[in-house]
């Protein structure tokens, strides 16, 4: 599908945009002057030098935020404060700060402070602080955007586009029309009631609970995988 009239980037750019995103943060845009001053004292930005050694590859599971060739971890950079990046929100766990390559205005990324190169990799209580804050986030968003809605996205591993491996959650604010992603338009299938599907239902139930338990069939608490 084509990009909308209001765009001129080529459809390849829009949507290969969450592949591309964030490889190297960008230094921040030189301050406005008039009416748009107040918006630089409400996103503060870290100056750092420029982006030498940092890789999108991914990192240590060890927390360093390096990969085997001693390169960094752009995320563990911009948390330590060494990479440049506009910080909207930061508690002890996270941190919000907007994407450098957006999809639309107020693309934003969520990240743990810790490093953590997958969704399955972070503790679950990291997942919940980062959950718990989306709420206030993309309304925040929302509202300073004047969009219509939004997309809370995860990109988990490299064939679902993740570039960054370390744990991040994508608030992305939607427009009617912006044409974002060219499978919002396709037709969608009905689910098959056959035994393709029921096998599928059992092979996930075998995994998310342990079979001698039989008082766990309908608990909503799974064992750990």
């Amino acid at each position: 599908m084509s990009p909308p009239a209001s765009s001129g980037a080529p459809v390849q750019e829009r949507r290969l945009g969450v592949l591309l995103s964030h490889l190297r943060p960008c230094a921040p845009p030189a301050a406005r002057r008039g009416n748009h001053h107040h918006h630089h004292h409400d996103l503060r930005v870290r100056e750092a030098e420029g982006t030498g050694g940092l890789a999108a590859s991914p990192c240590a599971a060890d927390g360093s935020g390096e990969t085997s060739g001693g390169q960094r971890c752009v995320f563990c950079e911009i948390v330590k404060g060494n990479k440049p990046a506009y910080k909207l929100y930061e508690d002890d766990v996270c941190l919000c700060i907007l994407d450098t390559k957006p999809l639309s205005t107020g693309h934003s990324l969520i990240i743990p402070k810790r490093h953590f190169p997958s969704l399955q990799a972070t503790p679950p209580s990291v997942i919940a602080a980062i959950c718990c804050k989306l709420p206030l986030l993309s309304s925040a968003i929302v509202k300073a955007t004047q969009c219509d809605a939004f997309n809370v996205l995860v990109n988990n591993g490299k064939v679902a586009g993740q570039v960054i491996f370390h744990t991040h959650v994508h608030i992305i604010p939607r427009r009617k029309g912006d044409n974002l992603w060219s499978s919002e338009t396709y037709e969608r299938n009905s689910i098959k009631h056959n035994q393709e599907t029921k096998n599928l239902v059992s092979g996930i139930k075998e995994l998310l609970f342990p079979p001698q338990d039989d008082s766990a069939e309908g608990s909503t608490i799974p064992k750990e995988l």
